[in-house]
């Protein structure tokens, strides 16, 4: 079976929701996840964990998400991002 994205509920640096079908969200190859307005601003388009590419998370057709559900786990970086470099 292949590996999924995990599509993670939030954004890890001001923790905003980023449901499955938002095209508002941002992943690193590690699945770091961001919104936009944290990506563009603070982040300027990097990862605060790995420092790589920040590109748009692909959105999963919904008929999808009811085998392959979303993650509900939800990680946010203590201090925000706000310091991150």
């Amino acid at each position: 079976m292949p590996i999924m994205l995990a599509l993670r509920p939030n954004c890890e640096c001001c923790d905003r929701d980023l449901p499955p079908e938002s095209r508002d969200a941002y992943i690193c190859s590690f699945e770091c996840t961001f919104c936009g307005d944290c990506r563009d601003g603070v982040l300027k388009g990097h990862c605060p964990n790995c420092g790589g590419e920040l590109v748009r998370r692909p959105v999963r057709p919904a008929a999808r998400l009811a085998n392959n559900p979303a993650s509900t786990q939800r990680v946010l970086k203590a201090g925000g991002c706000a310091s991150a470099f």
